[in-house]
């Protein structure tokens, strides 16, 4: 298998001319989710799906008790997820309150096996007839929407 991406031109508004450049963005092929995941696992570990189920909720309850008091969870050689936020600068400390905050988010650092896995794996170009044939690429929202997702509501995020 191989991650695949599709050239796209992009204007680039940081400079004066806002130049247009040709750039490769990922193209996710589908998206898959929680049920989807359930299922791969119960069919790889031999486990009852309820129980890899039961699992994962578990995890997810208590990712959010720990990120909730701040504190990072390292899941091996999976990684680690850690609560973050971005800050707006002032000029006086002061000033730095918690209305400064903004855009909280939670951080993956991925362990040593995803590390390995996306060293290793190949890159390919796809053809941009295939990719506005099938789905659009990724705009960061986590993949292009398509496929996998029978029930109708968007799969529920671990690192939420």
């Amino acid at each position: 298998m191989a991650l695949k991406y599709v050239v796209k031109k992009t204007t680039f508004g940081f400079d004066k001319e806002k130049a247009e450049k040709y750039v490769a963005k990922p193209f996710n092929v589908v998206t898959v989710d929680f049920k989807m995941l359930c299922d791969q696992v119960t069919k790889v570990g031999f486990v009852p799906r309820g129980t890899v189920k039961s699992v994962l909720d578990g995890l997810i309850d208590s990712l959010i008790t720990y990120m909730e008091i701040g504190a990072s969870v390292s899941l091996g050689e999976f990684g680690t997820f850690r609560p973050s936020f971005g800050c707006k600068s002032q000029d006086d400390e002061k000033e730095v309150t918690a209305e400064t905050l903004k855009n909280r988010k939670i951080i993956f650092t991925p362990g040593s096996m995803f590390k390995g896995m996306i060293k290793s794996i190949s890159i390919q170009k796809l053809d941009s007839s295939k990719a506005n044939s099938s789905s659009t690429p990724d705009k960061g929202n986590g993949g292009s929407g398509e496929g996998g997702n029978e029930g109708g509501g968007e799969a529920p995020d671990p690192a939420a």
